[in-house]
């Protein structure tokens, strides 16, 4: 059993024993902390609530807005949802925040509260740590009867939010449906399954092969959007001469595009495209996570624009791409933060520009992702024995190199000429994480391999 606790929101296994697994009481009491310090900042008792669709997701939702009620919450109660729908909501709602119940790309037996701000964003590290130790004593008191809050149930987001996408200048329905599309979606049976091809049909995409689209919570292959768990979606691509395949995470924040030969587009290269794009049509900046694929900044060259790098997660890419006025941002693994829509991942978004991107361009995917710049990623770690300082050996490798250009905002980065390295601690185990690009796959585990020998060499 597992419970994670962290600025950004309560994540764990379903089960257990309270405050080793996702339980019963540890939904109960973090919630209660948020519900009552959003109540408390903002003097709104309106809070809305969302959820995917895994199978603990219906006991989750009751537990949570129970316990809103119970502190004098009302509760807008969108159900089956997405993640963007949520962040969406709470603006239009002028609610006070939002809880999404979803453990986004993490196995079925896991859930999660995601929670965000007036705004619809995740809410900052100074207010997590503020929901974490006020959810450990629990110092206040809940409703008396005549003070319980409300619950009322909206199912009409689904609509708001393809409206609100269809709206955006640069989604080109005319283009889309023009074009013909023949798309197939694999959702794993999660929230997507609803939003993916209700935007389609929107779009005008007229021949649509659902495959896992159910939203039943019974996940067919591991919800994480990678190559090895898209078989499904190659295969329904190739035996439909399918143009296009797209496949989402269960909460519907991280899009991956399959070409018409049933090879992945690359997640990393979902930002890329609709940057892409974006640029083309409106000059600005970009902001990605250290991460992230060198493919953006040089995209964002091209157009005249230039790229910034934040830490790893999304409040601090959305905080970044606010300080330098980004026109577009998000994260290597398919996530599209758009701020003419919202600063949000939002797997709808990305859909509807790169449809519009692809049909103004008139080529295969295939050909287009040929003409993006190319680079190659490989991720691996190294396992370290608890008691080792890994801040230490993190500024013995920062010295080393203090003639490269590099970034310590977050582990540490190293910008060679040809390739990157990142390294980056975990915050949960003796684990250093290192991801590396280059220009070729063997680049870019050539790099990764001499860092890990000079890290053991340090260590020894």
């Amino acid at each position: 059993m597992t419970l994670i606790k962290s600025i950004s929101g309560i994540r764990g296994t379903i089960g257990g024993r309270s405050g080793e697994g996702l339980t019963p009481i540890d939904i109960v009491k973090f919630t209660a902390a948020f519900g009552k310090i959003l109540l408390r900042n903002t003097g709104n008792n309106k809070i809305v609530v969302g959820r995917d669709a895994r199978l603990s997701g219906e006991m989750v939702s009751n537990l949570v807005v129970g316990t809103l009620q119970s502190i004098g919450a009302d509760v807008v109660n969108l159900g089956l949802s997405t993640t963007p729908t949520v962040e969406i909501a709470v603006p239009l709602e002028q609610a006070a925040g939002g809880i999404i119940l979803t453990a986004s790309h993490n196995p079925g037996q896991w859930n999660a509260l995601k929670l965000l701000n007036s705004k619809g964003e995740f809410i900052s590290d100074v207010e997590g740590k503020e929901v974490l130790a006020l959810g450990e004593n629990l110092d206040f008191d809940f409703a008396e009867v005549a003070a319980l809050g409300n619950e009322t149930k909206e199912d009409g987001y689904l609509q708001k939010h393809i409206d609100a996408v269809l709206a955006l200048p640069l989604v080109d329905v005319a283009a889309i449906r023009a074009a013909k599309f023949k798309i197939a979606v694999d959702a794993v049976n999660s929230t997507g399954g609803i939003f993916i091809p209700a935007l389609l049909e929107a779009l005008g995409v007229q021949t649509v092969y659902k495959i896992h689209c159910d939203p039943n919570g019974h996940f067919p292959h591991n919800p994480e959007p990678l190559k090895e768990h898209l078989t499904d979606l190659s295969d329904a691509v190739l035996q439909n001469s399918a143009d296009l395949g797209i496949a989402v995470d269960p909460d519907v924040d991280r899009l991956v595009f399959m070409m018409e030969d049933g090879e992945l587009f690359g997640e990393e290269y979902t930002l890329v495209a609709v940057a892409d794009y974006i640029l083309a049509h409106t000059k600005g900046n970009t902001v990605s996570n250290l991460s992230s694929t060198r493919a953006l900044r040089d995209v964002t060259q091209k157009h005249g624009g230039e790229y910034f790098a934040a830490a790893v997660g999304e409040v601090n890419v959305v905080t970044k791409m606010k300080e330098v006025n980004a026109v577009i941002g998000g994260e290597g693994n398919g996530g599209v933060i758009y701020p003419d829509s919202h600063y949000g991942r939002d797997a709808l978004v990305g859909v509807a520009l790169f449809l519009s991107h692809l049909a103004k361009m008139g080529v295969k995917a295939s050909a287009y992702r040929a003409d993006l710049p190319q680079y190659f990623m490989s991720k691996n770690k190294i396992t370290l024995t608890p008691s080792l300082d890994i801040d230490n050996l993190l500024a013995k490798m920062e010295d080393k190199y203090k003639q490269e250009r590099y970034s310590n905002i977050d582990g540490l980065k190293i910008d060679f000429e040809n390739e990157w390295v990142h390294l980056r601690k975990s915050n949960t185990e003796p684990i250093i994480r290192i991801y590396s690009e280059g220009p070729t796959p063997d680049a870019a585990e050539a790099i990764a391999q001499r860092i890990i020998r000079e890290i053991e060499e340090i260590i020894n």
